[in-house]
């Protein structure tokens, strides 16, 4: 439980990071498959079901706003390759190439939902950024989703998150377009593939003192159950055992 509470506020403030955060037009694809439903005729032997629920997520989060204020991030500025060709002129003096995350804002409350088999985040934002000499002052917020992928030789699992949409306040329907492509670019360039569990916190190793030896599970297969409100991964073991190593 431990992991998936990390990797969700993670991806939250990861996301976060990337807003406006410009860099090359490059896709980083997740190594691995779909992590996919599990069976409905039931797990099998040597499954774990680690579960989570929406209120426990919502309750570190709201820490976190309240006990570490609103995560302000820098903002990288925009090179002549990722403009078309343009040239950014210096930083406007007085503007601060800053974005901060919200709580709530524009009608959105930041956060991570788990609702009709898929997780969501949606993320309230404001700051400000100089763009081609102006600078650009806005708020909004921002729909992103997050899709799972199992690395079985790695034993990892990965999380590829994607901007469905930015809405901006008193900016054209045009320049959300623009700052949404931009928003995803920058996503996957900085944050995509996320390491959401990787080798040490999947893998299993139980020492047997009074046979000395040891006990090894490696995650085979790992499978995604999303209610509303909840979410569960299945994850199943293939089971080895080493003498000596007790």
């Amino acid at each position: 439980m431990k992991y998936i509470i990390l990797l969700l506020v993670g991806v939250l403030l990861g996301g976060g990071v990337a807003i406006f955060f410009l860099g090359a037009p490059r896709a980083k694809a997740a190594p691995g498959v779909a992590v996919s439903a599990p069976d409905p005729k039931g797990d099998p032997p040597g499954t774990v079901v680690v579960s989570l629920d929406q209120g426990f997520v919502d309750a570190v989060l709201a820490t976190t706003f309240s006990g570490l204020g609103q995560p302000q991030f820098n903002l990288g500025k925009l090179d002549s390759e990722s403009f078309g060709g343009f040239k950014q002129a210096n930083f406007q003096a007085g503007c601060a190439n800053t974005i901060t995350l919200l709580p709530e804002g524009s009608g959105a409350k930041t956060g991570v939902q788990f609702r009709n088999g898929s997780i969501s985040a949606p993320m309230a934002f404001t700051g400000s950024y100089n763009l081609l000499g102006n600078c650009m002052q806005f708020k909004g917020w921002a729909q992103t989703s997050i899709q799972l992928r199992f690395d079985q030789p790695k034993q990892t699992v990965y999380g590829t998150v994607s901007v469905e949409g930015v809405n901006l306040e008193g900016v054209s329907p045009v320049a959300n377009n623009f700052v949404t492509v931009f928003v995803q670019t920058a996503i996957n360039e900085r944050v995509n593939p996320l390491v959401l569990v990787n080798e040490r916190q999947l893998s299993l190793m139980i020492p047997i003192k009074a046979s000395n030896g040891t006990v090894k599970a490696n995650a085979r297969e790992v499978k995604v159950e999303i209610l509303d409100g909840s979410l569960k991964l299945h994850v199943s073991y293939d089971f080895s055992a080493s003498k000596g190593e007790g």
